[in-house]
């Protein structure tokens, strides 16, 4: 990626019974477009004695954007909905002013060996949607717009680019794309791109002025426009961004908002515990330091 502004390392950080690499937020680069929080998970390869389970826990402000590589997660959540997600496949959750929301192993699985392997992300929601009602959409593998471009294979997860758009009912101009390559050679697409970008290798490497880039890396650019890369055979690559919002965003542990107030009182309703409850779900992850 020409014009590196700057290269974030995956940093080890825990969700519960389960280590992730967390990649954003970082404290020099705290947002990429609206993009406000991206957890790369696994590969791990868990036994039959191991499931993942990430307890019911809230949100505000945001929307979850959940995209399996590996592995299976049943999606519950105080709206009622209750879906399984398999790799290829897009869980968009708008939390809007507050919803609750567990991930777990499905039950058929809770007694089988399998790996889990996938990237979590968090979009901020435009000031006018941060009190939105909240709302889910399960989007299917093959609804994705996918195409080749000789050795290219592109797959528009979300937003808007290269003419197209995909299913995933976002709520801001951005953009989330995946590259395949079977063959070494130039990708220059900044014609193609908006606002700030980054580009995160999952597989493989690119090469750029000079410079070779390893797996578990994000790139930012300083210029979107200006996105140029060589990308060798075999490599994948998740190109993301979009215009960044008039205002800023802070994030206190699992909420998102323009408004510091709103996150002050979004703390001490689940402290509370007047969150909406998910049906058939007692258990819950505690806000850290009130752990009894």
């Amino acid at each position: 990626m020409s014009n590196i502004k700057l290269i974030i390392e995956e940093r080890a950080a825990s969700i519960g019974n389960f280590m992730v690499g967390r990649l954003l937020p970082f404290r020099q680069k705290r947002s990429v477009g609206p993009f406000v929080f991206i957890d790369h998970m696994g590969p791990v390869k868990m036994s039959e004695r191991e499931n993942f389970d990430v307890l019911p826990h809230p949100h505000i402000g945001l929307s979850t954007l959940t995209f399996l590589f590996e592995g299976s997660i049943m999606h519950r959540d105080s709206i009622g909905s209750e879906v399984e997600i398999k790799p290829g496949a897009v869980n968009w959750m708008t939390a809007g002013k507050g919803v609750v929301h567990s991930e777990r192993t499905p039950e058929y699985l809770r007694d089988s060996a399998l790996i889990m392997h996938g990237l979590q992300i968090w979009v901020a929601l435009p000031l006018e949607l941060e009190d939105a009602e909240p709302s889910f959409t399960h989007i299917a593998a093959e609804e994705i717009p996918t195409w080749t471009e000789g050795d290219l294979t592109f797959k528009l997860i979300a937003g808007e680019a290269f003419g197209r758009k995909s299913p995933v009912p976002v709520h801001s101009k951005l953009y989330f794309i995946e590259i395949k390559s079977t063959s070494t050679q130039k990708v220059s697409i900044g014609d193609q791109l908006f606002g700030e970008s980054g580009l995160y290798i999952l597989d493989g490497a690119i090469q750029s002025e000079g410079n070779t880039y390893e797996p578990r890396q994000i790139l930012i650019a300083n210029d979107s426009k200006l996105c140029e890369f060589e990308i060798q055979a075999g490599a994948t690559v998740y190109l993301f961004g979009g215009e960044v919002f008039p205002e800023e965003r802070y994030i206190d542990w699992n909420f998102v908002s323009s408004s510091k107030e709103k996150l002050k009182q979004a703390k001490a309703d689940w402290i509370a515990q007047k969150f909406p409850k998910i049906p058939g779900e007692s258990d819950f992850v505690p806000y850290p330091g009130t752990e009894k």
